[in-house]
């Protein structure tokens, strides 16, 4: 009986294992142009999946989580109520008004040489104006105690008028007497009506009176 040749004597190699299944794994396996199928071969892209288990790894749910959004920087705070911005310089206070001033320096400096400007605007070139403390020269009264009063006189004297202060106060009362080379006109009370006496109101007040005695102008 003839002995069956072995494969080695014959010079062949028997097919080892792996070359059987090669092809039968490649087979089931291989890509299908139908339908996209998974397959249990693993690839350099594919996690391990245990690794990528975080009931097995712990720290794999760190790596597949996206990490948190920075916030952009907050705006600069809007300052505190309290730290407003420095307010601004206080206004400069203003002088004090030339009424502000004592008695009888507000008459000197303030109220005669108002009134000289304006009766000279009124035609009256040749005014001569004081102001003193002397009697009060009204008719009847004899010795009156003195007063300080402003007096004005032009056409050498036949004209002359007297402003009465008798409380050495612009705002208290004050009388008005006038005389044409006689003498002196009965006192009347000069400008008892006004709420707040200024010296605009002083000036006009004297002129309006002497307009009306129709000294002025062309009178």
């Amino acid at each position: 009986m003839v002995d069956p040749t072995n494969h080695n004597q014959a010079g062949e190699v028997a097919p080892s294992t792996v070359d059987k299944q090669a092809p039968t794994v490649a087979e089931e396996n291989a890509p299908t142009t139908k339908e996209p199928v998974a397959t249990d071969i693993p690839t350099a892209n594919t996690p391990d999946p245990k690794a990528a288990n975080p009931k097995v790894n712990p720290d794999a749910a760190k790596e597949t989580t996206a990490p948190p959004k920075q916030e952009k920087p907050a705006a600069a705070k809007a300052a505190p109520a309290g730290d407003k911005p420095a307010a601004k310089a206080a206004k400069k206070e203003k002088p004090p008004a030339v009424e502000d001033k004592p008695f009888v320096e507000f008459m000197q400096q303030d109220y005669l040489p108002a009134l000289q400007t304006a009766i000279k605007e009124q035609g009256i070139q040749d005014l001569q104006l004081s102001f003193a403390k002397q009697k009060l020269p009204v008719a009847g009264l004899g010795s009156a105690e003195e007063c300080w009063q402003v007096i004005g006189s032009w056409q050498n004297g036949l004209r002359q008028f007297n402003v009465y202060f008798p409380d050495e106060d612009i705002t208290g009362k004050k009388g008005f007497s006038c005389n044409e080379g006689k003498r002196p006109s009965t006192l009347e009370s000069f400008l008892i009506d006004e709420r707040k006496i200024t010296l605009d109101l002083l000036v006009f007040g004297l002129v309006q009176r002497l307009n009306g005695q129709k000294w002025l102008g062309r009178n």
